[in-house]
């Protein structure tokens, strides 16, 4: 049978790819340790789950709208108001089926056949895809390692053209961890109002910000940027509620009701019980969330002075999410190998370790290492990657 274009063309995401890979060789008996997941080692907080029972006995186990509930629109308004300052209605509102599907919708209501859309590199792996999907044109601008993997106004005005409909912002980044300031963002702003461009700003890793960083929205920022801005959020990485599926957009009224019209034939709506969980998620003390920051805080300060003394690597220390982005082209090198790619795989065949390799990031000289696991695994990961390279180099 003959699939349709827009799927044939898709490039399967490399992080369910290393995961898959991991799991099976979990199940032959391997003592696998897999640094690829992108969510929290943590369970969901006990008070989100039983917000989540009662909400069930209660009875609200129906359709809601399909935009959400109106009273987690509401939280969500608190929480922007709280956060950032910003002042949004609940038409500017849209509640999904976690982060992800706020942007393929986003991006389905917004492009048109040949529309570029400017992709920051490093990516996260699903932005070209969805893009793509959307009959858009992906548009890769390189955010230099030197410049910690941001790019520059300049950058940014040079990859614009007559199809130019957005640019995408994700601060923190997956999977570099890093983040833009209030100035570097104030001058990307300028260039995307003097162009009219959508900004689509990814912040679904706010919360998680370390050492003196600090997370600012570019919708923060001006009253012009905030109508251009589409902020995307949800609860998944801030909450550990991956599972749970809820994300949402917020900006223009207009756009939204788009999205809102597209879901209402694609997904009727977020799961109710989810939902419920969510309301109970921003409503109750936020301890829970700050209990998990500094776990992740700790585990990056102790894991990253032992990565940078592995032969072969180098590594900006991230400043949120929780990923270590290395460099190691040398490592490869060093190891006998031709791309990083080899290395990775050679890595997790011979000494049981899953990383991501960065060439599904767009940056194929680096690897991507989730410290969302305890630091006792991430502490034998290391170990074992020392040995690697040991037994390579002494060969």
């Amino acid at each position: 049978m003959k699939l349709a274009k827009r799927v044939s063309a898709l490039t399967p995401s490399t992080t369910l790819e290393i995961t898959a890979k991991a799991q099976e060789l979990k199940a032959q008996g391997y003592d696998v340790i897999g640094l690829g997941a992108g969510e929290p080692d943590f369970n969901t907080p006990q008070h989100i789950m039983d917000a989540a029972y009662q909400a069930m006995l209660a009875g609200h186990t129906k359709y809601t709208p399909t935009g959400g509930l109106a009273t987690l629109k509401k939280e969500i308004i608190s929480k922007l108001e709280r956060d950032q300052q910003l002042s949004y209605e609940p038409t500017e509102v849209i509640v999904c089926n976690g982060a992800k599907h706020a942007l393929y919708t986003l991006f389905q209501v917004i492009l048109d056949e040949g529309d570029e859309v400017i992709i920051p590199t490093p990516y996260w792996v699903s932005y070209p895809e969805q893009v793509k999907l959307a009959e858009g044109v992906p548009v890769f601008v390189e955010g230099k390692e030197e410049n910690e993997f941001k790019i520059t106004p300049e950058q940014l005005k040079a990859a614009i053209t007559e199809k130019t409909k957005a640019v995408i912002i994700n601060s923190p980044s997956n999977p570099t961890g890093m983040i833009y300031s209030e100035n570097e963002l104030k001058a990307l702003g300028e260039v995307c109002v003097e162009h009219n461009l959508v900004i689509v700003s990814d912040e679904i890793y706010e919360k998680l910000v370390y050492g003196d960083a600090k997370h600012v929205s570019i919708a923060q920022l001006s009253p012009e940027l905030k109508e251009l801005t589409v902020i995307i959020n949800g609860v998944s990485k801030s909450h550990s509620m991956t599972g749970w599926r809820i994300g949402y957009a917020v900006g223009n009224k207009t756009l939204i009701k788009a999205m809102t019209n597209l879901a209402s034939h694609s997904t009727s709506n977020p799961t109710s019980i989810a939902q419920y969980a969510t309301i109970a998620a921003y409503q109750q003390p936020q301890d829970a969330v700050e209990e998990m920051r500094e776990a992740f805080e700790s585990r990056l300060n102790i894991i990253y002075d032992k990565l940078i003394q592995i032969p072969g690597f180098s590594c900006i220390k991230p400043q949120g999410a929780f990923y270590l982005f290395p460099n190691a082209q040398e490592a490869a090198v060093l190891a006998g190998y031709e791309t990083v790619d080899e290395w990775t795989k050679a890595l997790l065949e011979e000494e049981k370790v899953a990383l991501v390799p960065g060439s599904g990031f767009g940056a194929p000289n680096n690897v991507r290492l989730s410290y969302a696991t305890s630091l006792e695994q991430l502490e034998k990961a290391l170990e074992r990657i020392q040995a690697f390279m040991e037994k390579k180099m002494n060969r």
